[in-house]
C-alpha cells in the first residue's frame, strides 16, 4: 500500500502544471520525471541505489534548469528508505551526500542562488525524511530489543521454575529416604528372623514381630508427618511438623538399632565442638545412614562409631565388615548421594572407603567457631 502511495505522489507531482515555470516539466523531460516511479517498489531492498536513480534524475533535470517537484519528493522518499533500513553509518552519509547534490544543483534553474526559499524548502524535505527514516528504525530496533529481553526472561523464569521443581523433588526424595528407609530396613530384616525362627525359636520370632509391629507403627507416623509437612506452606507450621534430631540423640539412635540386633560400639570424644542446628541435623543423619547401611548390608551384625573434633570440624566415622563377593555394600546408593547433597550443603565433606574386608563412612561437618559442647 505504502508503494501504490509513493508512486501516485510522484507520478502526481511530475505531471501536474505548475504556474511556476520552474517546476513544470514539458516534453521529453517527463520521462526523466517519471523514471524515478520505477524504483520505488525496490526502494525496501536496495535503498541506496533507489536513493542514486532518484538524485540522478533530479541532477538532470535541475541542469536542464527545472526544479522537478516529482524526482525532488522522490528523492525525499528514497532518504527516509536509506535511514530506515540500513545501518547509520550508512544512512547518514547517504542523506547527508543526497541533500548537498539537490543543494548543489538547485543554483543552476536558480540562476546561481543557492539560498533560495524554494530550494531550501526541497532541501528540508530531504533532512527531515532522513531523520524520520532514523527515528523509525531506532523505535524498530527498540521494539525488537525490548521483545528480546522480555523473551529472555521468560525463558529465564521457566528454567528458575524448572531448577525450583527439580529441587524440590530431590528434597522430597531425601526427606522420603531419612523417614523410612531405616523403619523399612528394620522391618525387611526382623521379617527374615521372624520366619527363620518360628518353628526352632518362637521367643526370637516373637520379639522380631514385636519390632516389625514397633517399626510400622513409627514408619506410618512418620510418613503422616511428611505428607502432613508436605501440604503445609507456613514455615512455622514446617518446623513443628519437621523436628530436627541431633547428636545429643545419638544414644536413642544406636538404641534402636541394639534393638534390631546390630552391635554398636561408640567412641565418643569428650567437649565435641558445637554445630549449628543444621549441621547438627545433618550429622545425625549421616550416622542414622551408616548404621542403617552396616545393619543391611554388613557383615556380623557390628558396626563402630567414632565421633571426634578436629581443626574446627566434627568428624564422624562408621565401620562395619561386609562381604567379600561383589554383592556386599553399594557405594554409592540413594541414601549415600543423599547424604552428600546435605552434607555439601552446610559445606561439608563425605568419603567412602572399602578395604580389607571393612567399609568406612567418613563425615566431615564444620563446627560453630569459639563454641564447645
Amino acid at each position: 500500500m505504502s508503494d501504490v502511495i509513493a508512486i501516485a505522489v510522484v507520478v502526481l507531482f511530475a505531471v501536474i502544471p505548475f504556474p511556476d515555470e520552474l517546476f513544470r516539466v514539458q516534453g521529453p523531460a517527463i520521462v526523466a520525471a517519471l523514471l524515478p516511479v520505477a524504483v520505488m517498489p525496490l526502494r525496501r531492498r536496495w535503498p541506496v541505489a533507489a536513493l542514486g536513480v532518484s538524485l540522478a534524475c533530479t541532477a538532470g533535470l535541475a541542469i536542464s534548469g527545472v526544479l522537478a517537484p516529482g524526482t525532488l519528493l522522490a528523492v525525499a522518499i528514497s532518504a527516509f528508505s536509506v535511514a530506515d533500513r540500513t545501518r547509520r553509518v550508512v544512512g547518514v552519509p547517504a542523506v547527508a551526500a543526497g541533500a548537498l547534490v539537490v543543494f548543489s544543483v538547485s543554483a543552476v534553474p536558480l540562476n546561481g542562488e543557492l539560498f533560495d526559499s524554494r530550494a531550501l524548502q526541497f532541501l528540508s524535505f530531504i533532512v527531515l525524511a532522513g531523520a524520520l527514516g532514523d527515528a523509525a528504525r531506532s523505535r524498530r530496533e527498540y521494539i525488537a530489543a525490548v521483545t528480546e529481553r522480555a523473551e529472555r526472561a521468560e525463558r529465564g523464569r521457566e528454567e528458575e521454575a524448572r531448577r525450583r521443581v527439580a529441587e524440590e523433588r530431590v528434597r522430597i526424595a531425601r526427606d522420603l529416604h531419612d523417614v523410612v528407609a531405616h523403619q523399612i530396613s528394620v522391618i525387611s530384616l526382623s521379617a527374615g528372623v521372624a520366619s527363620s525362627s518360628l518353628a526352632t525359636r518362637p521367643e526370637r520370632a516373637q520379639e522380631a514381630l514385636t519390632t516389625i509391629r514397633s517399626a510400622s507403627r513409627s514408619v506410618l507416623a512418620d510418613i503422616g508427618t511428611l505428607m502432613a509437612l508436605l501440604r503445609t506452606a507456613n514455615a512455622d507450621e514446617q518446623r513443628n511438623l519437621h523436628p530436627r534430631a541431633g547428636l545429643s540423640q545419638l544414644d536413642h539412635l544406636v538404641s534402636r538399632f541394639t534393638d534390631v540386633g546390630l552391635q554398636v560400639v561408640v567412641h565418643r570424644e569428650a567437649g565435641v565442638a558445637e554445630l549449628s542446628p543444621a549441621s547438627d541435623h545433618v550429622a545425625y543423619l549421616a550416622l542414622q545412614e551408616g548404621l542403617t547401611n552396616a545393619h543391611k548390608h554388613g557383615e556380623g551384625e557390628q558396626a563402630v562409631v567414632d565421633v571426634r573434633t578436629s581443626e574446627g570440624e566434627v568428624l564422624l566415622t562408621v565401620s562395619n565388615p561386609v562381604r567379600d563377593h561383589t554383592g556386599g555394600f553399594p557405594p554409592s546408593g540413594h541414601g549415600l548421594r543423599g547424604l552428600r547433597e546435605r552434607v555439601a550443603a552446610v559445606r561439608g565433606s563425605v568419603e567412602t572407603v572399602r578395604a580389607d574386608g571393612k567399609f568406612w563412612l567418613f563425615v566431615k561437618v564444620p563446627a560453630t567457631a569459639g563454641a564447645a559442647r
